[in-house]
């Protein structure tokens, strides 16, 4: 089963546009002047200077780009953002955004009363303004690397296992001369995440968008961040392998698979996309049947298949019958490529009526300066632009946050009826409840507050505290219902730490 990785010369600025989630390509506009504006208003200084100011911010790779936006937009913006008029109005009197005939005004904040308000309605779909582009060669070179996979010895040598730490593989015990593979590592396995944006752990760093907070450090990351989608998959619940920089900590499924048994060193797959549903997910599973140990693979797609921007949401979820399909052919297609002995677990949708009973009213990061937009007033922004990342959810309608649930449950309860009855060859499989309620529960004992687990710039994905909370959740059951899934503890760890030390880490 090849790997399907992104070619290495692949166009950064197309990989980005099919692949970040909508809420970044869709109201950049709004979001960057908003930003300029704050910037002024809490430096008591030009707009002209916000704008000098924010593309210092910037790494200098990407300065000049962002200077010449500033040279070509910059005295339009400062001019009417000085007659008080808002980023919404600024974008659409600019021509920055359009509205479709017969389409709603799309606004995130409260529409002028003054005569700007005319112009206001020049406009409606903010999807072609300021995004940064990232036009790097060091991007280029990087996208889905190391921090979605584990690091070989050699890449272009498929006789080296991926199921083994790189040096043990090839060394040799100078006492017995037996290969210290031989010795130690006997029962070693790795861990395949097959996903959606949460599982490959999207964030946007709220200080990108927090005046207060935005400084030259906090948009260092950026090139990385634009790299990897926008994804952080180093500190992600089933195969973060760093120590968090985004708050929070980390704790992985791979790093307590790692510590049980020091032979899974760097044995670690995250093929997870922005955007995934059940029918596209496995196909680019790199694992050698002959070859390779065995692999814990990680089914999750935790709410893709009811979630969309469209405005008929329920029409364009997933079905129950197709869900069946989608996921029988994808295991189907596991089972011609997973060594025997290897274990799939699938996951449940997740109940996303907690994102609006825990947000709705909070402020965002945007909102935080000047107290003037909650997140109820985000989703509706980009509801009307129809790029929500949930329709059903992310709504003032509680019937439909009640559907989109009952969809939700319908589509788990297929996958639990699968793990029940449907038998492989090469792997047996099992069901397990997204941990959301036993999430919040913990956190809630830690002294934390429930909106703490949703990361408050898109107010939807699991936030970096979330995820690994989740881990200890799925560790612990698999303990308790299926030890043999994490296999036994390595009596050689000890052997093999004193030998072979970190191996230059990750």
């Amino acid at each position: 089963c090849a790997s399907s990785w992104v070619s290495a010369t692949a166009s950064p600025r197309l990989y980005l546009a099919l692949l970040a989630p909508r809420l970044v390509m869709r109201n950049r506009c709004v979001l960057v002047v908003s930003v300029i504006e704050q910037l002024a208003q809490w430096h008591n200084s030009t707009v002209k200077a916000a704008m000098e100011r924010l593309c210092n911010y910037i790494p200098e790779k990407l300065q000049g780009f962002c200077y010449v936006l500033a040279e070509l937009y910059g005295p339009h913006i400062a001019e009417l953002i000085d007659r008080k008029m808002n980023a919404d109005v600024v974008c659409h009197s600019l021509k920055l955004c359009k509205q479709d005939p017969g389409q709603p005004l799309c606004h995130l904040y409260p529409p002028p009363k003054v005569s700007w308000f005319s112009t206001f309605f020049k406009a409606t779909d903010c999807a072609r303004s300021f995004m940064l582009e990232l036009n790097s060669t060091e991007a280029s070179s990087t996208l889905r690397g190391y921090h979605w996979r584990g690091r070989d010895c050699n890449d272009k040598n498929t006789t080296i296992l991926l199921s083994s730490p790189s040096l043990l593989q090839q060394g040799v015990d100078p006492k017995d001369g037996l290969p210290y593979e031989e010795k130690f590592c006997k029962d070693s396995q790795g861990v395949v995440l097959l996903g959606d944006s949460a599982g490959a752990h999207f964030h946007i760093p709220p200080e990108w968008m927090t005046v207060t907070q935005m400084s030259a450090k906090s948009f260092a990351n950026l090139p990385m961040a634009f790299t990897d989608e926008l994804d952080w998959p180093q500190f992600s619940e089933i195969t973060g392998f760093l120590n968090s920089t985004i708050g929070g900590w980390t704790d992985s499924l791979y790093l307590r698979l790692r510590r049980r048994n020091r032979c899974n060193h760097r044995d670690l797959q995250n093929i997870s996309q922005n955007g995934m549903l059940t029918v596209y997910l496995s196909f680019s599973l790199a694992r050698n049947q002959l070859l390779d140990n065995p692999a814990i693979v990680i089914y999750a797609t935790i709410g893709n298949d009811v979630c969309n921007g469209n405005r008929d949401t329920l029409a364009h979820m997933t079905t129950p019958k197709e869900m069946l399909s989608n996921v029988v052919q994808a295991l189907r297609y596991l089972d011609s490529c997973l060594p025997n002995g290897s274990h799939v677990i699938l996951t449940g949708l997740v109940d996303g009526r907690f994102l609006w009973d825990n947000l709705h009213d909070r402020y965002h990061p945007l909102g935080q300066l000047n107290r003037d937009v909650t997140y109820s007033q985000l989703y509706s922004f980009l509801d009307c632009l129809q790029v929500s990342p949930c329709s059903g959810w992310l709504t003032p309608n509680e019937t439909l946050r009640n559907l989109t649930s009952e969809r939700a449950l319908q589509l788990s309860n297929v996958l639990k009826e699968i793990a029940r009855s449907e038998k492989f060859a090469n792997f047996d499989i099992f069901y397990m409840d997204f941990p959301l309620r036993q999430t919040a529960e913990e956190w809630r004992k830690m002294g934390g507050e429930p909106w703490q687990l949703i990361e408050p710039v898109d107010g939807f994905h699991p936030s970096q505290i979330a995820a690994a909370l989740g881990t200890s959740i799925t560790w612990q059951k698999a303990l308790r219902e299926w030890p043999q899934v994490l296999g036994k503890e390595n009596p050689f760890n000890n052997q093999i730490e004193a030998i072979f030390k970190d191996q230059g880490g990750h």
